[in-house]
């Protein structure tokens, strides 16, 4: 018998990062991408010690309480609302994310996002493919500006000042921002970002973008009250999590033109989409691919093995999210 620890690979990963964790680990993959229900996933945890996690797998209480064996879950996100964190920390379970070596490639797609839904791409794109491209005139989908308008950014930690940077520097934009704590001067200087309330965001930014974490604090921060408090001419672009943005409240908004235009990567209930929202053509949705590289998605299972191999070869983890009770 094998003295190594037993791994799970929870969803399909690069070839590299299982052959990287079997110098390491017994290794259980599931390279099928299985969708696996919460009892599989206990039953298969069985005698293993550590789970290399997506975020679209859940370790919660009742996973933790039916694997004891478990040590550590290594999440290959930045993000971690799949962790109940405090469960973790009662059942003595390592949690661990990939911050940092995703930062720019998500900011990247943000402002990508941004632009898309200001300059109205998608929906032209539609019209253009439907045949109805007959003639050019005068106001044909024109959108709205991004150079010299107002970026507002609620959310400002690394990607959201990614995306400051890229509108500041790039393009000239006017950064305002809401966080729940302020930056130090020289970051704010660095950035040319002005700290604002959120109701003053709201009223100010051209193009909203959305970078904070998901947590029961932050579920529908943005809601049908605070849609109507923005510009009619205005976009918002969630780049963070799903149930930031009230998804019915926004495709209201859309089709009733409360706001100019959305554009989302994250949805309430992903992979599932609001149904309104695929009826509305003031909307870019992408499949929650912000990170969608393949040198990132690379660093990012890199990162999540890496901390496999470094909290069960007793030399700690390198991203941890909480430290356990025991």
């Amino acid at each position: 018998m094998s003295d190594k620890p037993h791994v799970l690979v929870t969803r399909a990963v690069f070839p590299e990062t299982l052959e990287k964790l079997a110098q390491h680990f017994e290794v259980e993959a599931n390279q099928e991408d299985a969708d696996w229900s919460s009892d599989e996933l206990i039953r298969r945890l069985q005698g293993k010690q550590g789970a290399f996690t997506t975020g679209s797998v859940k370790i919660d209480e009742a996973v933790l309480a039916a694997c004891p064996d478990l040590k550590i879950c290594a999440n290959m996100a930045v993000g971690y609302n799949n962790f109940d964190v405090d469960a973790m920390v009662r059942h003595g379970v390592m949690a661990t994310n990939a911050p940092d070596v995703l930062t720019e490639t998500t900011a990247d797609f943000g402002f990508a996002l941004l632009m898309a839904t200001a300059r109205r791409i998608t929906e032209s794109e539609h019209f253009l493919r439907r045949g109805e491209w007959k003639k050019w005139r005068y106001d044909m989908f024109a959108g709205a500006d991004v150079h010299g308008s107002t970026l507002g950014i609620l959310g400002m930690g690394r990607i959201g000042q990614g995306i400051a940077r890229r509108g500041a520097l790039g393009f000239g934009m006017d950064v305002i921002y809401h966080n729940r704590s302020r930056l130090d001067a020289s970051i704010e200087s660095e950035l040319k970002a002005s700290y604002v309330s959120k109701e003053d965001l709201l009223k100010r930014a051209d193009h909203l973008v959305l970078v904070l974490p998901y947590s029961p604090a932050s579920h529908h921060a943005i809601g049908a009250a605070e849609l109507k408090q923005m510009k009619p001419t205005a976009t918002l672009v969630n780049l963070a999590r799903g149930g930031i943005v009230d998804d019915a409240a926004l495709a209201e908004a859309l089709r009733n033109r409360t706001i100019a235009a959305a554009g989302l990567d994250v949805f309430e209930g992903e992979p599932t989409v609001n149904p309104a929202l695929l009826t509305v053509p003031n909307v870019v949705l992408t499949p929650h691919i912000a990170s969608a590289t393949l040198p990132t998605r690379r660093a990012m299972a890199d990162l999540a093995a890496d901390n496999l191999i470094s909290f069960l070869g007793g030399k700690g983890p390198l991203t941890p999210i909480a430290t356990p009770k025991k």
